[in-house]
């Protein structure tokens, strides 16, 4: 996409490199990153900045002008926690990087969705990919660390003391992403804690910390609610949907109400037509759809190809979407002379006082095959996993 940067990147690219990267974030978070980075991040023109932010800002508007009622209607019912919240914490927007039928490079939304991701981590990232490659320190995304890691304690831990904060998750030593709670943990303070190791007094919510029970006032919400379900067994003294005397960060509802349930209700050049699968048309081709499931992470649930005996077969059609399709294209030369297509996903806070969020970082999925879920790739392929947009400078 930039030439010049591609180049110099491949050039001074190595295998000792790679792992250097690998090994200094594992360093620094005390535990190995268990997903798979790429070898590369990737430049973008400062032209497909200006669009994407353009698509971000259209986005973000209709999402605030969605009527409360519309919204309320995402939450299943059984799903629905008490004490929502004006608006999210967190919003992450995701596009593919596509090629127009004039041959222009655009951005076009796959989905988006007000939950945390891998904020701490992306930072360290990014920190670590402009050590070792030195020359795109000119392109750092993120605000100065310092401002970075404030602006991440205004938002999770607000005016509590840190021990009163905790970042919640369902067994979080077997998660993927536990390499970011560990950053989060020192970036901020606050304990990483199991659902299952809380304990409850009343309205009130306690965790051990070194030995001792200590109140729980503000939670750092990284449980996706409907997972907890397929949990066989499951045992603890709180649930989500009891009244607690806590401030979620952000509120678990809305990791539903801001899915793929809104995408059927956006508009613009660049967010791809959806339509609820109750109500897709006859007219439309479904050679040109993809069906996703409401609520699934990692690509699961995606019917690339979906025919018109599988959709019958869907009882609860109200629970999917068909999007038109995206063609993301290959853009990014590796060592090999190969090219890999990529999505990237904007990540924004929002504090509760502002009208607008604020743009913190991006992150970055890169692919060789149709799918952005690095599991759908060859072992031996490179170039592929998670990574980071570099944009090139405005001139003027």
């Amino acid at each position: 996409m930039v030439p010049k940067y591609r180049k110099q990147y491949n050039e001074e690219f190595s295998a000792e490199k790679y792992e250097e990267i690998k090994t200094t974030i594992a360093e620094r978070a005390g535990k190995p990153v268990k997903f798979r980075i790429s070898e590369s991040p990737i430049f973008l023109t400062n032209d497909l900045k200006l669009k994407i932010n353009d698509a971000c800002e259209s986005i973000i508007s209709q999402i605030k002008s969605l009527p409360n009622e519309l919204l309320q209607k995402a939450i299943p019912d059984d799903c629905r926690v008490p004490n929502d919240t004006p608006k999210p914490h967190f919003l992450a927007i995701d596009f593919g990087i596509c090629k127009n039928e004039q041959g222009v490079i655009e951005p076009q939304l796959i989905e988006l969705q007000a939950f945390p991701t891998l904020y701490a981590f992306q930072e360290e990232y990014e920190d670590v990919v402009n050590e070792i490659f030195p020359f795109t320190k000119i392109l750092k995304n993120s605000i100065p660390k310092p401002q970075y890691i404030n602006y991440l304690k205004e938002i999770i831990v607000g005016d509590e003391k840190p021990e009163n904060v905790i970042l919640l998750e369902i067994f979080p030593e077997q998660q993927k992403t536990d390499v970011d709670f560990a950053l989060t943990e020192k970036y901020l303070g606050i304990k990483t804690v199991c659902l299952t190791k809380i304990k409850k007094d009343g309205k009130k919510l306690f965790y051990e910390n070194q030995g001792r029970l200590t109140p729980v006032h503000r939670i750092y919400n990284r449980v996706i609610l409907d997972e907890l379900d397929r949990i066989p067994d499951l045992k603890t003294e709180f649930d989500f949907r009891e009244e607690v005397d806590v401030k979620w960060v952000t509120h678990p509802n809305w990791f539903f109400k801001i899915s793929k349930f809104i995408l059927p209700y956006l508009e613009h050049e660049f967010v791809p037509k959806s339509y609820f699968l109750n109500e897709f048309p006859a007219a439309e081709d479904l050679g040109n759809f993809v069906l996703k499931p409401l609520f699934s992470f990692a690509g699961s649930g995606v019917n690339l190809e979906p025919t018109a005996e599988e959709i019958e077969k869907i009882e609860d059609k109200e629970n999917y979407i068909m999007q038109r399709k995206v063609f993301y294209e290959p853009l990014f030369e590796d060592i090999r002379g190969e090219k890999s297509k990529a999505e990237i996903r904007m990540l924004f806070l929002w504090k509760e006082d502002s009208d607008i969020p604020v743009l913190m970082d991006n992150l970055v999925r890169m692919t060789k095959v149709a799918m952005a879920n690095v599991d759908f790739n060859k072992k031996d392929d490179i170039w592929i996993g998670s990574s980071i947009a570099f944009f090139e400078k405005n001139k003027f």
